[in-house]
């Protein structure tokens, strides 16, 4: 589709804007004879990229949604493609106020990241379904991603503020607790690289299998009845469905059939597959963090650590802070008051206690905290900065877990 080009283009733009970021920081000892000039100009074409991969990106949108016509936010693909477009409209405001060259290699890697994994969904065109049939679509997800987008780069400045300041070098047990914090953190992101890089890759590699499997529905009578639900693995299947029948798979490292079987627990036809995803992801993870280290043959924080060691830790504190107080009461509107708004539309009430609903108050409620201890009590420097890293968490889990692991009326996001 025409649409998609616009992204490719876009996603390549940001990825070139993000090594010229890393030549403004890395590169400044090029620039021998006056560094921060030579960091300046680098910075000047890194911001100059990011706008035009940002305006390819916004192309993109407009032509989705001609493409569709309706907004392009009603599954995964599209919000979490809009998703990665707002972080990068954040990082530039952000940028443009504080002019901070440094933001460009960790706020840009987090889009490219959000942009990479919306590519695992199928991007065809899809009909609204009712639920969705609202104006309400328009208003409700943009600002809640907006406000989404502030919080990525608030968390960004927060990874900075954290590898900045923690001391790489002890071996005092509370400057280790933190050691181990900033890599188990660099470790989620290296998952989360390596989970669509696999999918990438046994996509193209054309890998498949199917199982089949029991799951008990209610029909409009109350009556319950079991149906066979065909379940599809593009990955290979180290986990099949709870007493799933397999169909058809193509074998792997001599693998013809899976070696486990998703517990009982698990309920749904789809709960093998996911529980299958994760333990991929979790072992794509681990190679690929392990991968790095041997290059670094370091912790990864300590190798990234010394491109911090020009930054005023201050100026990235407030950064991390200005962008969270600015997403915050975006958020607000579009994840609470709006959201409430079309489900009384919608559904008849405002609040129903449904899984997506509730994480979003605690993403609301954790971010109302981590303001207050700011404001109140003077929770500066590395207490805020671990609050707004382990808040983006939160968010992610809110967008990804949430979605695609619990059953909800959130759940047509996830198809």
């Amino acid at each position: 589709m025409e649409s998609s080009l616009f992204l490719l283009i876009a996603f390549i733009v940001y990825n070139a804007a993000f090594l010229t970021f890393v030549i403004s920081i890395v590169g400044k000892k090029w620039g021998q004879r006056d560094p921060q000039a030579h960091s300046a100009k680098w910075g000047k074409i890194g911001i100059v990229m990011s706008i035009i991969g940002f305006l390819a990106h916004l192309t993109f949108f407009f032509t989705r949604w001609a493409e569709a016509g309706h907004i392009p936010t009603s599954n995964m693909y599209e919000f979490m493609t809009f998703l990665g477009m707002m972080i990068i409209l954040a990082f530039i405001i952000v940028y443009f106020i504080y002019r901070a060259q440094v933001l460009g290699v960790f706020a840009l890697p987090v889009g490219i990241i959000i942009i990479a994994y919306a590519s695992v969904f199928p991007n065809e065109v899809q009909p609204l379904i009712p639920a969705l049939q609202s104006y309400w679509l328009k208003i409700h997800v943009t600002t809640a991603a907006a406000g989404e987008a502030f919080f990525a780069v608030g968390f960004a400045a927060g990874l900075m503020y954290l590898l900045r300041t923690v001391n790489f070098n002890s071996k005092e047990p509370v400057d280790r607790k933190e050691q181990k914090g900033v890599e188990f953190t660099l470790f989620v992101l290296a998952m989360i690289i390596a989970f669509v890089v696999t999918i990438f890759g046994f996509n193209a590699a054309g890998y498949h299998a199917k199982f089949v499997n029991g799951v008990v529905i209610t029909d409009e009578d109350g009556v319950e009845q079991t149906v066979q639900q065909p379940v599809n693995y593009v990955l290979p299947p180290l986990v099949k469905p709870y007493q799933g029948e397999q169909i058809e798979m193509v074998p792997f490292l001599g693998m013809r059939q899976a070696p486990f079987e998703a517990p009982s627990w698990m309920e749904g036809a789809n709960a093998g597959r996911k529980l299958n995803t994760v333990i991929w992801s979790i072992i794509g993870g681990l190679i690929l963090y392990g991968l790095l280290r041997v290059i670094a043959r370091k912790p990864l924080g300590a190798a990234l650590s010394p491109l911090m060691n020009n930054v005023d830790s201050e100026d990235i504190d407030e950064i991390s802070y200005r962008a969270i107080a600015i997403g915050y009461p975006v958020f607000t509107l579009g994840a609470l008051v709006f959201a409430m708004i079309w489900a009384a539309d919608a559904w008849g009430r405002f609040w129903g206690w449904d899984p997506k609903e509730v994480w979003a108050l605690i993403t609301w409620l954790y971010y109302a905290a981590y303001l207050h201890l700011r404001m109140s009590r003077g929770w500066q420097g590395k207490r805020s900065a671990w609050l707004s890293v382990v808040g983006f968490m939160v968010v992610m889990f809110t967008l990804i877990g949430v979605n695609l692991v619990i059953a909800g009326l959130h759940s047509y996001a996830g198809v």
